[in-house]
């Protein structure tokens, strides 16, 4: 009986041990083949861990190389929760805030996290990082990164954009070019002992490749003659805005290209949408008389008038369809070249009456309007043009005049620049080479013919009609001494809830110099300038100014 009961229990013992090492072999399994991914990548996060290296953004450099936007080093602080004690968690509570200027309820719940790396403020200037650092605060670290800064501030702020936080570009040049000036970003691998200190770096690490810089057409010189000046008339004439281009004529290349409101790209984050935008190439607005070119170009390429042929202008009134169309000062009869020197609405019409709307199309056409003019930056847009087919009866006294149409300043110089150079359109561009950090050219962007768009004499009888605007005509106050000047005024009423105001207009001129021997052409517009509103009384002086300075600049200068 003994003997039974004993050898029970050593059975029940022994089964009993067996069943314990089962369950344990199967747990153990569990863990080592099922778990073991979960396991391994656990270990890993505590462990090991990759950081990214980021990579330089290119610079954005004048035609003469000189700064517009580069990248500084700067540090930004992050935190490691999971190694973090309480105490050190209440600290960096307290002390961060009044250091990083933030608030304490972010500091607080960025540390709740269940991480081994969060951001607490990224790209932080020198002095903060020391400061930061006397606190000796465990867990927090920093990593080394890279801040877009520019030099000049507000300068040429539309055409060079920005770039935000993560070096990424938001506007102009910066996104336009984004991928060839942000490079390609690296990492490497760190491991981490079990008080999460930072031990060794693994031998693989892909390193980064920085951005190409950017060579623009843009003149720093010419850049701030033109802001300045801009900037002056638009405070002084009270205007809702203003815009101005300089090109070259021979090549297409952007010289200088502002709007007012600006901003500051050093402090992108306050600014309005408003300042920010590039009224250059983005605001469309009827141009008034500065469009009048077309008709003047198609009158003659079609061989319709000569100079001196005589043209009765109404003694200022004019019925076009239902409706009467004025000058703003009286004519009788003048000749063919007076009508556009004078800036004539009936004359020009008249014009316009004899070569018909296909025409006028065709020229506007021919010019590039109502189309986008591919310029290399973004938010383009294409303004409007009217085929014939959608005209109404007194279209014909409203398009050749610079009404029913939409432009944006781009189109119109860019379209001057066009008889400027004998009848030859370029495309306008504002990037002349792209390099590498060696300096070594990747790409060259070369001058490109877009069309001839009037003959070579066409060009040059208009080119002497738009001197005689500014010598005798509506655009006397954009001549300069010593040189000679072709141009034309422009005022345009504005369109208010459908209807054309009396009160609000838009103010242009546009030309070039040396009329002689073309060289740089301009645009100026402004918004609803007051009390004084004529384009050759507000925007005629800017031209004037800007072109002296930048004439005589380029010939010390080269």
């Amino acid at each position: 009986m003994y003997i039974q009961k004993h050898n029970f229990r050593f059975a029940f013992v022994f089964f009993s041990f067996l069943a314990f090492l089962f369950i344990c072999s199967i747990k153990l399994i569990f863990l080592q083949v099922v778990k073991y991914s979960e396991f391994t990548q656990i270990a890993k996060e505590q462990h090991e861990h990759f950081i990214e290296l980021e990579s330089i953004r290119g610079r954005i450099l004048d035609r003469h190389e000189a700064p517009l936007a580069f990248n500084v080093a700067v540090h930004s602080l992050y935190a490691n929760p999971r190694m973090m004690t309480q105490a050190s968690k209440e600290k960096a509570v307290k002390e961060l805030p009044k250091i990083l200027n933030i608030d304490p309820s972010f500091i607080k719940k960025r540390l709740l996290k269940d991480k081994y790396f969060v951001w607490l403020k990224r790209k932080i200037k020198l002095d903060v990082k020391n400061e930061v650092e006397r606190l000796k605060i465990r867990g927090l670290s920093f990593q080394k990164e890279s801040q877009r800064y520019y030099p000049n501030g507000s300068l040429a702020a539309h055409v060079v954009g920005f770039a935000n936080i993560d070096n990424e570009g938001q506007e102009g040049i910066e996104l336009f070019y984004n991928k060839m000036l942000k490079g390609t970003t690296g990492r490497m691998q760190v491991l981490r002992d079990a008080q999460q200190r930072d031990l060794m770096l693994e031998s693989s690490m892909i390193s980064p490749v920085n951005g190409f810089n950017l060579v623009l057409t843009i003149d720093e010189t010419i850049q701030y003659l033109a802001e300045k000046f801009l900037g002056e008339a638009f405070k002084e004439n009270k205007a809702k805005s203003g815009t101005i281009i300089v090109m070259d004529v021979k090549t297409g290349e952007i010289l200088a290209l502002a709007n007012r409101p600006t901003y500051s790209l050093d402090n992108f984050g306050r600014s309005t949408i408003e300042s920010r935008t590039n009224r250059a190439i983005s605001h469309i607005y009827e141009p008034g008389s500065i469009f009048k070119i077309v008709a003047l170009s198609a009158a003659l390429e079609e061989d319709a008038f000569e100079e001196n042929d005589q043209i009765f202008c109404e003694n200022g009134e004019y019925r076009v369809g239902n409706h009467i169309l004025h000058d703003h000062k009286p004519h009788g009869m003048l000749s063919f070249q007076e009508v556009f020197e004078l800036s004539s609405n009936i004359g020009v019409t008249k014009v316009a009456e004899r070569l018909g709307p296909a025409i006028i199309y065709k020229y506007a056409k021919r010019f590039r309007f109502g189309m986008n003019t591919n310029i290399d930056l973004r938010g383009e847009v294409n303004g409007w043009l009217k085929k014939p087919s959608l005209w109404s009866k007194t279209t014909i006294g409203a398009i050749p005049i610079g009404h029913e149409v939409t432009t944006t300043p781009l189109q119109m110089v860019s379209a001057l620049s066009a008889i400027a150079n004998d009848g030859v359109y370029m495309q306008p561009f504002m990037v002349k080479y792209i390099k590498d950090n060696a300096g070594n050219t990747i790409r060259s962007f070369n001058p490109r013919v877009v069309d001839r768009v009037i003959s070579q004499s066409t060009a040059r009888r208009v080119q002497k009609i738009l001197t005689g605007v500014v010598a005798r005509g509506t655009g006397t106050r954009a001549q300069i001494d010593g040189v000679l000047v072709a141009g034309k005024t422009g005022t345009a009423q504005k369109v208010i809830n459908g209807r054309y105001s009396h009160s609000k207009y838009y103010a242009s001129f546009m030309g070039f110099a040396p009329a002689d021997n073309p060289r740089l052409a301009a645009i100026v517009v402004f918004d609803e300038p007051h009390p004084r509103y004529f384009g050759g009384t507000v925007s005629a002086p800017v031209f004037k100014e800007v072109i002296e300075r930048s004439l005589k600049y380029l010939e010390t200068s080269h």
